[in-house]
This record gives C-alpha cells, sequence and structure tokens, in this order.
C-alpha cells in the first residue's frame, strides 16, 4: 500500500493544536537566513551601480543571484509558519546548502570567521529544529510505512 495525503480533516486537527515552538524557532532561522541573503544580494546591487566594484557586471550578477536565492528561505519559512508539509524540504535544502559556505567561511583568515561560526550555528540548529519529531507532526508528515486508514 502506498502512501496517502493527510485528510483535510486530519490536516484541520493537526492545524488546530497550537504550532510548536520548535516549528517556530526553524521558521525564523530560516527566515534570518532568506533575509541575509537578500540584504547581501542588495548591498552587492548598490556597491554594483553606486560604488566602484573591480567589476560591476559581476556585483549586479552576484546581487540579483543571492536576491532570487534568498526567495527559497523565504518561501519554506513562511510555508513553515502556515504548517504547509512541503515547507520542510525546501528548509532543509537550505540548510544543508548552507553548511559548505560556513565552512568555506571558517576556512578564510578574516573577519569572514564569525560569520561562519553563526551560519553553522543557525544551520545545523535548524536541521535538528525540522526533523525533530514535534515539528513532522504539527506540519502533518507521516514517516515511511505509515498510511493513513
Amino acid at each position: 500500500m502506498s502512501a496517502e495525503n493527510p485528510t483535510p480533516e486530519a490536516a484541520d486537527s493537526a492545524r488546530a493544536e497550537p504550532r510548536p515552538g520548535r516549528l517556530t524557532a526553524a521558521a525564523a532561522l530560516t527566515a534570518l537566513e532568506g533575509l541575509t541573503l537578500a540584504v547581501g544580494g542588495a548591498w552587492m546591487l548598490v556597491e554594483g551601480f553606486a560604488g566602484d566594484p573591480d567589476d560591476r557586471q559581476s556585483a549586479v550578477t552576484g546581487g540579483i543571484t543571492l536576491i532570487v536565492l534568498a526567495l527559497l528561505p523565504l518561501l519554506a519559512a513562511r510555508g513553515l509558519l502556515a504548517r504547509r508539509s512541503w515547507s520542510r524540504g525546501p528548509a532543509v535544502i537550505t540548510q544543508i546548502m548552507a553548511l559548505p559556505v560556513a565552512y568555506n567561511l571558517l576556512q578564510a583568515d578574516s573577519v569572514a570567521i564569525p560569520a561562519g561560526i553563526a551560519l553553522a550555528v543557525v544551520a545545523l540548529t535548524s536541521l535538528v529544529l525540522l526533523i525533530n519529531a514535534e515539528t513532522t507532526r504539527a506540519l502533518g508528515i507521516r514517516g515511511p510505512g505509515n498510511v493513513q486508514k
């Protein structure tokens, strides 16, 4: 028997309960990452247009790329707050993508090291919150083999 989506009644009853703190914290951390990407992208755009970058085209392209990449965690955070089961996947992917970035920041000999530490802590904390059983239950995600009858 294959796994089925929960019935609307089951999803509504899960949403009737208060949102778990772990889910809210995961959404907040995911939103923080998205906002940081958006601010970084905006800064690169402003620097590309108004500043004196070494390569204006790279600054503008990088800024636009960061702003577009910010959409994934921002949409995931919104979905987590609304308790949409689809939102956990993009949120987890965002955290997994953040770990190599944090590692590279930690390899730098500069002020990037504290940023790498902060990013690693946020990403690992978010991952733990997102795979937590309470969060999974609040999102209406059932494990493999748990078919609703």
